[in-house]
Parts: C-alpha cells; sequence; structure tokens
C-alpha cells in the first residue's frame, strides 16, 4: 500500500481546517451577545418565567425581532433556552446574568466586553508590530488613569472585579491555612471582598485594606460572610499607592494585582512588601499561573487582555521565581485552588 497522501483527501483536510478557522474567527459575536444582554438587563425579566422576545422586548425597550436573534445564538451556549412556544428562559448557568443573583456575573460582563477591554483586543497587531499595550494610543490615557477619571468609570473597573472574584474568594481561602492571630494586609484588595472572607474563616485574625482613596470609599468589609466568624472590628483601611510602600503584616496578599504591570513594576511592588514583612511572615500572590504545554487555560486567554489593554502578562511558576528572587524573597510553594489562580507564596530570602 502506498501511504502517499491521496490530493482528494488533501482537498478534505484542507476544507475542514479552513471552516474550522473560520468558525474560530466568528467567536467574537458570542461575548458581543452576552454583552448586549446584560447591558438591557434581559436576565433580570425572566426571573419569574419564560417570556417570549416580545414580551421582553416591550418591558426592555428593544426591538422583538433583534433581541431574538440574541437569545437564540446565547441560547446554543446553554445561558438561555427556547420553548416549543417561542418563549425563552434563564437556565441554571444564566441565571447568573440576574443583577440580583447572588454571585452575579453581570458587572464581570459588563467591564470585560467594556469598549475598554474589546478595542485593544481588536487592534491587537499594534502589541505585535509596536510593543506594549494597545490601550495608551486608543484613549490617550493609561488604563488605570482612564479608570480614575470619575466614580462611574472607576465602578465598571471596581464592580466588575468583584462580580468576578466574589464567586471565587472563598475556594481560595479555604485552600491555605492563615496562622492564628496574624494580621492580614490586602495590598490593592478593591472593595474587600477576598479580606472580608479571610476574617469571617479566621476569628483571630485582623485585617487591613490597603488601596487608594477613592476605591475604599466603597469597600464592603461591614458585610457579613454567611455561616463566618463575626469580623467586626477586627479591620481597619489604610489608604496608600503599593509602588510607594506597603503596610506591616504578617501575610500580604496580592489577588491579581501583580498579573497588571510589568516585571520591574511587580519587583517595585514585591520590595515593598518585603520590606513590610513581619519576621516569619509570608507574601500570597495570588493570580493564575501559566501551565506548560499546549493544553488550553484561561490564563493563556487572560494573558492576551493583559497584553492589550494593560503593561502586565499572566506568569509562570518560573517567572514568579525570578520577580522574588530580585525583590528579596524565594518561592516557597505554589497552591492550587478550585478558582483559576493559584496561591503563589513567598517567604523572605535567607528566612
Amino acid at each position: 500500500m502506498s501511504d502517499t497522501t491521496h490530493p482528494a483527501d488533501e482537498l478534505a483536510e484542507q476544507r475542514r481546517s479552513n471552516a474550522l478557522i473560520v468558525a474560530e474567527a466568528l467567536q467574537f459575536l458570542y461575548p458581543a451577545a452576552l454583552r448586549a444582554a446584560a447591558e438591557t438587563g434581559v436576565a433580570d425579566h425572566l426571573a419569574d418565567g419564560p417570556r417570549t422576545p416580545r414580551e421582553l422586548a416591550a418591558a426592555i425597550g428593544c426591538d422583538p425581532g433583534n433581541l431574538h436573534r440574541v437569545l437564540r445564538l446565547l441560547a446554543t451556549r446553554g445561558l438561555f433556552e427556547e420553548d416549543g412556544d417561542g418563549r425563552f428562559g434563564l437556565t441554571a448557568d444564566g441565571d447568573t446574568l440576574r443583577t440580583g443573583a447572588p454571585l452575579s456575573a453581570r458587572a464581570a460582563v459588563l467591564m470585560l466586553t467594556d469598549p475598554t477591554m474589546w478595542r485593544p483586543a481588536g487592534e491587537m497587531t499594534r502589541c505585535l508590530t509596536d510593543g506594549g499595550s494597545a490601550f495608551d494610543a486608543i484613549f490617550g490615557t493609561r488604563f488605570f488613569e482612564h479608570f480614575s477619571q470619575g466614580p462611574e468609570i472607576a465602578a465598571v473597573f471596581h464592580a466588575g472585579m468583584a462580580s468576578v472574584s466574589d464567586a471565587e474568594h472563598a475556594p481560595i481561602v479555604r485552600s491555605w491555612d492563615f496562622p492564628e492571630g496574624a494580621t492580614v494586609v490586602d495590598v490593592g484588595g478593591g472593595y474587600g471582598g477576598l479580606l472580608r472572607e479571610v476574617l469571617a474563616a479566621g476569628p483571630t485574625l485582623h485585617g487591613i485594606l490597603y488601596d487608594r482613596g477613592h476605591v475604599l470609599a466603597g469597600h464592603g468589609l461591614d458585610a457579613p460572610v454567611p455561616g463566618g466568624a463575626d469580623h467586626r472590628g477586627r479591620w481597619e483601611t489604610a489608604e496608600g499607592d503599593f509602588f510607594d510602600s506597603v503596610p506591616a503584616g504578617d501575610i500580604l496578599m496580592l489577588k491579581r494585582i501583580l498579573h497588571d504591570w510589568d516585571d520591574d513594576q511587580c519587583v517595585t511592588v514585591l520590595r515593598n512588601c518585603r520590606e513590610a514583612l513581619a519576621p516569619g511572615g509570608r507574601v500570597l500572590v495570588i493570580d493564575a499561573v501559566v501551565p506548560p504545554g499546549n493544553e488550553p487555560h484561561q490564563a493563556k486567554v487572560l494573558d492576551l487582555m493583559m497584553m492589550t489593554s494593560l503593561t502586565g502578562r499572566e506568569r509562570t511558576e518560573a517567572d514568579f521565581a525570578r520577580l522574588f528572587a530580585e525583590a528579596g524573597l524565594r518561592l516557597e510553594e505554589v497552591v492550587p485552588t478550585p478558582a483559576v489562580a493559584s496561591i503563589v507564596v513567598a517567604a523572605a530570602a535567607g528566612g
């Protein structure tokens, strides 16, 4: 038998590959449809049961025919489902699009598909030809400067990050044993969701939420954690810039912080953490860790968002070890969690 590929077989394989790549290029329409559904609040209007596109459109104030087309596409992803009478209802997965869902993803969708993310991603070629981020050239300012221009603009980012994070805080906290009586500093901790979960899980812990003043103004540290320990009186806030200094503590947490910044900036932050770290303390870098090989991982997707909109990157274990060494720290262990992020634990070098 000849092992030579028949021309007809080769052409068939080319057709298959062509169709695959075309289908891949069309994938951007799913998040576009998801954003349209989130912006118009479709899920909120389905909380009481299925409705026809015409009924939904009347409640929302949009075109019923085009709404049907958006829902039809999202139904193929299991977020909505159409019944035999042409009514659309929420699935269990789609329920988290509701604003009032216990762990609503609506704000996360609105942030991740915001023009500040969407437009730079569309101009990714700039990053290859010019280097650096595409964000500055498009918006005329840097990413975090843009989101500090006013409370409404800032809310898109911080509410979105809280929406992403709220679902993962508890499983992350349960993945590592916080030492009793420790002072835990949440560096760049945003609205304080992670620190609140840490304090609720550790009744002897004291917490410091460290961030910019305009961010701290929206913190939710007072909110109770169902089933958790009473954390009233066990926390404080501190205003500042982690590029300048970090409050002293036994455990310094950096959750989804380092991936925003380039290596030199990360070393600056980590050196400040090293200086603030109590003897025997630990720095917990909570970020996605890029695995080796060709298997899919969300870290490889997030890495391109960091490339196009910011100056940072998702990093491998070896990358973290190198940054720690430059900052006077040593990588102790990488602790996987049920979330996308891992806990990368660092101690003082020589300690």
